[in-house]
Parts: C-alpha cells; structure tokens; sequence
C-alpha cells in the first residue's frame, strides 16, 4: 500500500494569504497529495516567559510571529480543491468554545463533500491560555475531553443534547450535519493522552523525531489499545516538520528532517518503515513565498515517490 502524503498550508508572515493559500492548495492536490493541513499559534509573548513547548530557556522560533488563523486558512483551501482531505494538526482544543467549533467543523465538512479530519491536542501554552481559553490550564485534559463529547453529539443526529461541565445543549436541532462522521485525530504524547486517544478518538498525531522514537511510542500505544479492549483501528498521520535547506547539511548535530530535499526523504523513507500510512510534510517555514512552496513540495513528492514512499 503506498503511503499517503499531505503538506501543510502557508500561514506564516512571508505568505500572502489570500492568494497563496489557494494556490498553494491547487498546486498540492495536482501534485499528488492527498491532504492540506494547518496548526494553530494564536499569539508570540514579548518576552516569552515561558519556552517553546514548555521548556525552559528554549526560544519561540521567528516563524511563529504570525500564523493565519487555521480553520480560514483551511476555508480557502477547501473552496480551492475537490479531492484533499482537509486536517487540522493541530487545533489547540481548549482555546475554542466546545459548540461553536463542533458547529464549524460540521459546516467545513458539509460544504466541502466529507474531507475534514479534525485533529485536536491541549497546547502548552500558557499565554495562550491566558488569551483564550475560558478553563485554566490545568484543566486542559478535561476540556479537550468534553469537546470531543460535544462534537459527537452536535454531529449525530437530532435533537442534539448535552450537559457537562462547561457546556450545556439542550434538546435542539443543530445543522448542517457533517457528510461523514467526522475523524477525530489526538496528539499525544504519554500514557495518559494515550489513554484518552484510545478510549475517545479515531485517531493519532504524532510528531516525526526520529524513527526508533517513533517505532518504539507506536509499539506502546498498540499495546494499550489491547489492554483497553480497543478493536477499532487507530489512524495514524505523522506531521513532519522540515527545514528544507540549500545544499546538504553536514553538521553532526543535524536534526531529523533538516537539510536538503534528499536528506528529507531519507529521514522519511526510515521513518516510513515503522509502520505508518500517513505523513503530513510541513514545508513551510524555509520556502521565502507560495511559488516556492510549491516548487519544494513537487520536488519532495517525486523523490519520495521515486524511493518508495
């Protein structure tokens, strides 16, 4: 079975986003790939008191100074195509009021024949939290969760109801309905998102960091799901975020994913051999514009075909 590729949408400052959007999406779906993706980054804290991710003392990234607003970015992208999947990866889910976003979701779906794959996670951000979210931080984990029971029942039939902590729906019609159901996807990362993945979603968002990495976290949430009693299938879709640079990178200390376009798809083809069937190449942060985004991702696209993948 070949592997299925998608390429992330431009949302950062060099982008001109009404025009290249679209055209970066038109150019994706000739090309070949089977699905359009976006992140969401709502803000970038002057200083930053807290470091990407979390950690302490590591620097936001200049890249992240403007990011288009993901379900936009994905409108545009949805009116350009007829066949990409549309995903999200990922939506920070606390920062969105549970109803409205199930009800956009639903709506994206609707208009664009069943290609949305809501891909959802809990941030680490505490600026943005301080920004956005009406639930504290810690409460992250529980929030995602009754959102995702929120998008269910909002997608299922009517009357739609529910009571939960931070939403309350009573009995009502609530259209459009998506054209499918709808996939949820998690980002997870330990055994406790795993645990909520496992039991609630369709679906899994991890990170390319290496393929022993990724083999080995793959391996571990299988076996959850067994001792689970989880019989569905877990989709699988790996985001990679790539450096694209000119000419090959020879330093020791080169990360997975940056380099030359040949480099990139070696790092794919050993990443491809653990398993999964899905990879999201985010190209974005090295391409000066949208003509050179697309020019990259033909490039990579014909040499991972042409090793494999």
């Amino acid at each position: 079975m070949t592997i299925r590729l998608g390429l992330g949408l431009p949302q950062m400052r060099q982008y001109d986003i009404g025009r290249d959007v679209p055209e970066v999406a038109r150019a994706a779906e000739r090309i070949g790939y089977e699905s359009l993706w976006v992140f969401e980054r709502i803000l970038f804290p002057v200083p930053a008191r807290q470091g990407l991710y979390g950690v302490d003392g590591l620097p936001w990234p200049d890249r992240y100074r403007s990011v288009a607003d993901p379900l936009v970015t994905l409108t545009l992208a949805a009116a350009a195509t007829e066949r990409a999947r549309l995903g999200t990866s990922v939506l920070v889910a606390p920062l969105h009021v549970p109803f409205q976003l199930a009800r956009t979701l639903a709506t994206l779906d609707a208009a664009s024949g069943g290609r949305v794959v809501a891909g959802l996670g809990t941030g680490w951000s505490h600026d943005e939290y301080a920004a956005a979210s009406a639930r504290p931080f810690a409460e992250r984990g529980r929030v995602l969760e009754e959102l995702m029971d929120v998008c269910r029942a909002v997608w299922g039939p009517d009357p739609v109801s529910h009571v939960g902590p931070t939403t309350t729906i009573a009995p009502s019609v609530v259209g459009p309905k998506p054209a499918r159901p709808v996939p949820i996807l998690l980002a997870a990362g330990n055994r406790r998102s795993w645990s909520r993945l496992v039991d609630k979603a369709d679906g899994w968002l991890p990170v390319a960091m290496g393929p022993g990495q990724l083999a080995s976290q793959w391996r571990e949430l299988r076996e959850l799901a067994e001792e689970r009693g989880r019989t569905a299938p877990i989709e699988v879709v790996v985001r990679v975020n790539a450096d694209v640079l000119k000419g090959t990178y020879e330093g020791a200390d080169r990360r997975p994913f940056q380099g030359s376009t040949d480099q990139i798809v070696e790092d794919l083809v050993a990443h491809a051999e653990t398993g999964p069937r899905e990879f999201l190449l985010d190209l974005q942060s090295t391409a000066r514009d949208g003509g050179e985004l697309v020019d990259v991702a033909a490039e990579v696209y014909e040499k991972a075909r042409a090793a494999g993948v």
